[in-house]
């Protein structure tokens, strides 16, 4: 059983201690993933619960372990309807990340191919960033690399024409019926507009708005770059894997743009929703002490 060392009556093997850390690491990701949300308190509560469970079971307290029993055989039920949105968003997570989740991989398995980087010139998107966050008007770009996104462009209008500045600004103008929503860039096309993305069940802060939150909620969706050009401020802002960056100059922009289709990993470099948060509060309370 390769046991490494004993605690009283306890005998802890390597399997143990390799148990235990999966464990630890599954939770770890559980709390990431509902870190933020209402979820998190509901979890919290099993969590708490269940651990009680254990106890009263080991103090052999029968009457309060069949009631807890009961209560956690009816929870297993209703931790699934409760946290549905959750474990949509946990599977989401593995499918994107696992190998086969890309389109080309049989391709490559099959005829030996080597993996291509899907780097396009970006010129007509920072072009069309300038124009239109100078001019104030709104834009939700969807940047993929790896996948044409095939579900979400058939939720708008499929283009499929080579992407140029006067494309994009053609798009998002304000009386253009295709500026609701938003455009799908891939291998240097624009393979649709108007497209509906999928909103994040998360709070956000109170000045971001509803381009902000599609681009957060296709970001947890979907391995993805997203860029938003405020409508009322004009500043630009970043989405990647559930996280942002808000207020980023077009050179800043451009370098995440390179840097993602050439795929080096950026996702360090965003930050989390509660901390960006945290950051303006303290930001805030720094300038109010000042004046």
């Amino acid at each position: 059983m390769n046991l490494l060392f004993k605690i009283g009556f306890l005998e802890i093997s390597i399997v143990n201690i390799i148990d235990i850390t999966l464990v630890s690491l599954l939770l770890y990701q559980i709390y990431k993933l509902l870190r933020g949300s209402v979820a998190i308190k509901i979890f919290l509560g099993f969590l708490s619960i269940y651990l009680v469970y254990l106890l009263v079971s080991a103090l052999r307290m029968e009457l309060l372990s069949i009631i807890l029993g009961q209560f956690m055989g009816v929870g297993v039920i209703a931790a699934i309807i409760i946290f549905a949105p959750e474990i949509r968003k946990f599977l989401l997570i593995i499918g994107r990340s696992s190998i086969l989740s890309n389109e080309n991989v049989w391709q490559e398995l099959l005829f030996w191919r080597k993996r291509e980087t899907h780097a396009f010139n970006i010129n007509p998107i920072i072009e069309a960033s300038k124009t239109l966050s100078g001019t104030n008007m709104g834009a939700l770009m969807v940047i993929s690399r790896s996948t044409e996104l095939k579900f979400y462009a058939e939720s708008g209008d499929l283009i499929d024409a080579i992407i140029s500045k006067r494309l994009l600004i053609s798009i998002f103008n304000k009386y253009s019926p295709l500026h609701d929503g938003a455009v799908i860039i891939y291998n240097g096309k624009v393979k649709a507009a108007r497209c509906i993305l999928p909103v994040t069940e998360r709070d956000v802060p109170a000045q971001f708005g509803l381009r902000h939150r599609a681009a957060i909620g296709m970001s947890e969706a979907t391995d993805t770059l997203i860029l938003i050009v405020s409508e009322e401020t004009g500043q630009i802002s970043l989405a990647k894997n559930g996280k942002i960056l808000h207020n980023l100059s077009f050179q800043e922009v451009r370098e995440f743009l390179n840097d993602y289709l050439t795929g080096v990993d950026i996702d360090e470099k965003f930050e989390p929703i509660t901390v960006y948060e945290r950051n303006r509060f303290k930001g805030s309370r720094s300038a109010s002490s000042a004046s």
